[in-house]
């Protein structure tokens, strides 16, 4: 008889000498050489509450995979022997190593976002809320429907999306977080210059400013691939990047909704090409209706805010200035004077 698979616990439960099953991140995968000049790689695995080493030796079995497939920042699913060695600490003698997969999550076996930076704000919450925008606030049916149908096929990957790999937002959620909060700014300027404008014609078109916000990121779903941890480009990604992913996601996906005007769907589809707004930031054309400018600015503000306060808030070192940003270029002061209290008495 073939032995019992074991069952999959934590990294953090497991007992010297005990085989299991477990998730990890590998947080660390550094090549060195020994004297003789053989190369290893010094591995380590993590979960939220323990860390345990691996040594892929070059004359292991381990050492090729670890050298070509092994990546920093993806979650795995690990067989292996769990020790405590009295000078090195915790170790793992792997027996079976694969990628982790959005299956696992499926299947109830892993919940990513135990093992990376995560938004600071619940995740279902927030899809709710970006759905229930879409519902309540877009009027026009056609844009609504297809609005609704994108971001149900794509739920599962935008709880766990970050909104970029490494610039801003980019953490597990972090897509959610930035759809959600600069939806809720360009709602508020369509709203603002509507009243400030209202003589204008035509009017400004809030319909298509809700379903741009919501869906002008829509093509990092098929951008970037379905790992837990910083996010490669698929194929499709490095070809056509997100940008033109997108418009492609809406006109597929418009073509089954016999309600959407095509006439509106062409201005999304134009507000999703220009939202980056110049050549030289990736924008294919020039924006040429103002509720481009809307988007692009309440994509532009919350990104680059996100990035500065992340910068604040991380930093550790002494003086008035943060350490240089190597993403914003710069150091950010952090002292300023605090800001004044009203008291209600009158100046």
């Amino acid at each position: 008889m073939s032995k019992p698979k074991p069952t999959c616990v934590f990294l953090h439960s497991l007992e010297p000498g005990q085989l299991a099953d477990f998730y990890a991140l590998l947080s660390e995968r550094t090549r060195s050489a020994r004297k003789d000049g053989k190369p290893y790689f010094s591995c380590r695995f993590r979960d939220a509450q323990r860390v345990a080493a691996f040594m892929a030796w070059s004359d292991g079995a381990w050492f090729e995979p670890c050298d070509k497939e092994w990546h920093e920042g993806r979650i795995y699913k690990i067989r292996a022997i769990y020790e405590e060695h009295p000078t090195y600490g915790s170790q793992i003698d792997i027996q079976q190593i694969r990628l982790a997969t959005t299956e696992d999550c499926d299947e109830g076996e892993l919940d990513p976002l135990l093992f990376v930076e995560r938004s600071r704000f619940d995740v279902d919450a927030m899809f709710a809320e970006v759905r229930r925008i879409a519902a309540d606030d877009i009027a026009d049916a056609g844009l609504r429907t297809l609005t609704l149908t994108l971001l149900d096929r794509f739920a599962p990957r935008l709880r766990l999306m970050p909104a970029t790999a490494k610039h801003f937002h980019p953490f597990a959620g972090g897509w959610l977080e930035h759809v959600l909060s600069m939806t809720r700014a360009a709602m508020l300027l369509t709203d603002h210059y509507s009243q400030h404008y209202a003589d204008t014609q035509p009017a400004l078109d809030r319909d298509l400013v809700i379903a741009a916000s919501l869906l002008h990121e829509i093509g990092r779903c098929v951008e970037q691939e379905q790992t837990f941890g910083p996010p490669p480009s698929t194929v499709d990604g490095q070809l056509f990047g997100h940008v033109i992913l997108a418009r492609d996601l809406i006109r597929d996906t418009a073509r089954a909704i016999a309600e959407l005007d095509p006439e509106r769907q062409r201005l999304l589809e134009h507000l999703v090409l220009t939202h980056l707004h110049l050549p030289e930031w990736g924008s294919p054309r020039l924006p040429v209706i103002p509720e481009a400018l809307i988007l692009h600015h309440a994509d532009d503000v919350d990104a680059k805010l996100e990035m500065y306060l992340r910068c604040l808030r991380k930093d550790k070192s002494a003086g008035p200035f943060t350490a240089r940003d190597a993403i914003l270029g710069r150091p950010l002061l952090k002292r300023r004077p605090p800001p004044s209290i009203d008291s209600g008495e009158p100046k």
